[in-house]
């Protein structure tokens, strides 16, 4: 069993001050191709990093490497190619232990992504444990994601969808949270890190509350793995689901860890392929963890670049990593304050890498196509969290994020930038 050294799950302030000036940005600039160029004339300034991150030479290069060198189907074949592809792909799986520190390699499925994470446990487990009359328990600040699957399900067992209020400055009520915990509450569904806020949420206490009624917890990761530590068994949580396209690796492969009794129980989510021990007309005998929960040919190269992401973050350093980001997220924060007419969505006294803000009446798209015509590049709508919106009283915001790649220089463009919409619509 590959285990890491435990650190806390939050986002204390001594793991944010870790890193002093070790963290050398411009060298980490360098390991990336893509940030190289110019867009219409200008240099690249990429702040859409909670939509997806920019991907490192390493990356590019395993996914390259594969399919030079090792390209085969896994795990049946008794060639040298598969037998090759084979130790890749469960060498990527032992990665993703370690970098969550699960406590065994059964306990990660490779999925396309958080999205799929999520519909795999509400249509698995939840469709087995929820009933009608029963409650499924979420946070008014979840992605789309994190909301549909459970709607889908609470409709179709005829069940309620509980919603945890957060207040004006992004923050979940967390007394609000605990007081719609219940016997009837069948599990809980929370994001680690909104994507729309930047809120970091006190998930180790969340789960403490829930387990205190034995109700299972699944974390939406897809904002936090990119931006600090996270460790599964400090957290207690009882799934935790990430994307790899945010955390420098692939689209279209991601990670759903689960606790394994919890896994070992549900039925499977896809059907096919490797997910069968045998199959005759009369009965199929499923696969054991976590093949029963990875139906037919699985991303292999996807996997492979995801372990070669979470490799080159580890060799980076995750204090390093946090630390820069916090720098560049409270220089902006000054920064865009200081900008009239500026209003920014989520003043959460716990953020990671995102910032959300409107401008005077201006609309977002108005402000992206403008930022975009000086090469930077940032996201404006809703960001997959309507429900964000609605509370504010907005349609959409514009939304800066942040990665370890990123400069206070391009913070500065980013207020130029956005000085230059404020002259255009004067």
């Amino acid at each position: 069993m590959t285990t890491v050294a435990k650190r806390s799950p939050e986002l204390p302030g001594s793991y944010l001050r870790a890193a002093g000036h070790r963290f050398d940005v411009r060298k980490v600039r360098g390991d990336f191709p893509i940030l190289r160029q110019q867009v219409r004339g200008r240099p690249l300034v990429y702040l859409d990093n909670a939509a997806t991150s920019q991907k490192p030479q390493v990356v590019i290069d395993a996914i390259s490497r594969y399919y030079e060198r090792d390209n085969a189907n896994i795990h049946r074949g008794i060639h040298f190619l598969s037998e090759h592809a084979t130790e890749e792909y469960e060498a990527a799986r032992r990665s993703m232990q370690a970098f969550l520190n699960a406590q065994d390699t059964t306990e990660i499925i490779f999925v396309r992504g958080a999205t799929e994470a999520i519909n795999l446990v509400a249509q698995t487990y939840g469709r087995t444990h929820v009933g009608a009359g029963d409650e499924v328990l979420i946070t008014a600040m979840e992605h789309h994601s994190n909301i549909v699957p459970w709607q889908i399900l609470c409709e179709e067992k005829g069940a309620s969808l509980k919603v945890a209020p957060f207040n004006d400055s992004g923050e979940l009520l967390l007394d609000e949270f605990a007081k719609l915990l219940g016997p009837r509450t069948k599990i809980v569904a929370v994001a680690h890190v909104s994507n729309a806020l930047g809120t970091v949420n006190p998930v180790r206490r969340i789960i403490e509350l829930a387990h205190q009624q034995n109700i299972p917890v699944l974390v939406d990761g897809a904002q936090a793995v990119p931006h600090f530590h996270v460790d599964v068994q400090a957290l207690d949580c009882d799934f935790y689901a990430f994307s790899g396209h945010k955390v420098y690796g692939p689209t279209g492969i991601g990670v759903l860890y689960g606790k394994s009794a919890l896994l070992d129980a549900m039925p499977p989510y896809q059907a096919g392929g490797d997910m069968i021990s045998s199959v005759t007309f009369e009965k199929t005998i499923y696969n054991r963890l976590p093949y029963k929960f990875e139906a037919g040919t699985p991303h292999i190269a996807g996997a492979v670049g995801l372990g070669a992401a979470v490799t080159y973050m580890n060799g980076l350093g995750m204090e390093d990593i946090a630390a820069h980001e916090h720098d560049l997220l409270a220089y902006a924060t000054e920064a865009l304050s200081a900008i009239p007419d500026i209003r920014l969505i989520g003043t959460a006294k716990e953020k990671a890498a995102v910032l959300s803000f409107t401008l005077d009446d201006i609309h977002p798209h108005d402000i992206g196509t403008i930022l975009d015509q000086e090469g930077i590049a940032i996201r404006t709508g809703h960001h997959c969290a309507q429900p964000v919106m609605q509370r504010f009283g907005i349609a959409a915001t514009a939304r800066a994020s942040f990665a370890l790649y990123n400069t206070r220089e391009e913070i500065d463009a980013l207020v130029e930038g956005i000085r230059k919409v404020r002259k255009v619509f004067a």
